[in-house]
């Protein structure tokens, strides 16, 4: 536990330097290949929580401390261990010791008696001191101040409930194959390997808990994939049918292409810059028994990889901030910054301007958008419908009876992230 708890914090480390955590996370296996699947869980549950948790864990270490630590790594450490006593089971004495045992381990065998006083008096202040930092809206709600003021603002009945939610462990969503099973078939296939689950839309079945990828039935083999219900609309939305020819901009890691292939018969091309990433998308048609297209290049220079057939239908999934995925990644709270709505929004204009000119008369475009700020969705649309005078909105049609979509805006929730929808058709 004490080399779990050090890993743990070294990853946290890492991230509040700048690095995404699903990176950081890579590195270290690669780094210590000797961990087995239990241990890099375990580092994965502390890096996840202590980020989750991150602002009200800081709030909780400042009013322990009378100075600022001179060590960065001993203020990691210290958070994850407040994270394992304030938000999980494990019993606080052996956190504790861990913890000063991990000091040793970074070489700060003076700080062992901090460590134990900061974090005895943790347990024994912990409701005063909880209920004095639950006062300030960033460690009540676990966000930035800014990202707080802006759903508050934009969704004032709604934000304290979209901010828990980002703060909640997201859902295991499975979306069936429609070419190989029904979902009623699967949830039988569920059922005979003890697993509880429950459809949870049109393909979608949403496991009980959680499961890792090797122990889901079907997976390697193409029955299931693993993709968020709210993300599974995106394919009955374009309103595909066979022969079509059809793009899906920003395509990595491929899960709304398969889904795409898996509704029709479409000649489709699989678009995005990063050729890394466009690796996953090979792999996820491989295994699902399908093919496309694959094309690694800049969604906004068309010169460069269009061929001038116009396409009936696009799917434009842009960068956004993510925000209606934090539960998902967590470090996206300690690593985004408001000025990045900006430049993501002026990122997705330019894609749309670009794409557009690619779309076939009467065509369709679907802009998505894993976002629930309002200046990458309704009002990014808003500016685009004003510079294109050939395009308008069309109503969203009901593909799901168990997912409605106001306006085109998904919150998350227990069974779903938080998601953007807005069809666009050329006229």
């Amino acid at each position: 536990m004490v080399e779990i708890q050090r890993l743990a914090s070294a990853a946290l480390g890492h991230v509040l330097a700048g690095r995404s955590l699903d990176a950081e996370l890579a590195a270290a296996w690669r780094r210590h290949p000797q961990l087995d699947g239990h241990d890099r869980a375990a580092i994965q549950d502390l890096a996840y929580g202590a980020l989750r948790f991150r602002a009200r864990l800081d709030a909780l270490l400042d009013a322990l401390l009378d100075k600022p630590l001179k060590d960065a790594r001993l203020r990691m450490l210290l958070l994850v261990a407040l994270y394992q006593l304030e938000y999980t089971r494990a019993a606080p004495h052996a956190v504790v010791d861990h913890a000063v045992r991990a000091c040793h381990g970074l070489g700060f065998t003076s700080a062992k008696s901090l460590a134990n006083a900061v974090l005895r008096n943790f347990l024994r202040r912990r409701s005063a001191l909880c209920a004095g930092v639950d006062r300030a809206e960033t460690a009540r709600y676990c966000h930035p101040q800014w990202w707080i003021d802006k759903l508050h603002a934009q969704y004032p009945a709604h934000f304290a409930g979209i901010l828990a939610a980002a703060n909640a462990h997201p859902p295991l969503a499975l979306r069936v194959n429609c070419r190989r099973a029904r979902v009623a078939d699967y949830l039988e296939l569920l059922a005979r390997n003890g697993i509880k689950a429950d459809a949870g839309g049109a393909a979608a079945v949403v496991l009980e808990k959680p499961l890792p990828a090797e122990r889901i039935p079907g997976l390697a083999e193409g029955l299931v994939s693993v993709q968020d219900a709210a993300a599974q609309l995106a394919a009955p939305l374009l309103d595909l049918r066979d022969g079509m020819r059809v793009l899906d901009a920003c395509a990595a890691p491929g899960g709304k292409a398969g889904h795409a292939l898996e509704l029709a018969e479409v000649a489709l091309t699989a678009l995005d810059r990063d050729a890394a990433r466009l690796e996953r998308v090979r792999a996820n048609l491989v295994r699902l028994g399908l093919s496309a297209r694959i094309v690694c290049a800049d969604a906004c220079e068309p010169a460069a990889w269009w061929d001038g057939a116009a396409f009936e239908r696009i799917l434009l999934d842009v960068p956004c901030s993510a925000s209606g995925v934090a539960r998902r990644h967590p470090d996206i709270k300690s690593l985004r910054r408001e000025t990045d709505i900006a430049q993501f929004a002026r990122e997705q204009g330019r894609m749309l301007d670009a794409l557009w000119q690619t779309l076939a008369s009467g065509g369709k475009l679907l802009y998505a958008t894993c976002s629930v700020f309002q200046e990458e969705n309704s009002e990014q649309v808003a500016r685009f419908l004003e510079r294109h005078r050939n395009a308008t909105r069309l109503t969203l049609p009901a593909v799901d009876n168990d997912i409605q979509l106001p306006a085109g805006q998904l919150l998350p929730d227990g069974r779903h992230d938080g998601f953007f929808y807005a069809l666009l058709q050329k006229v």
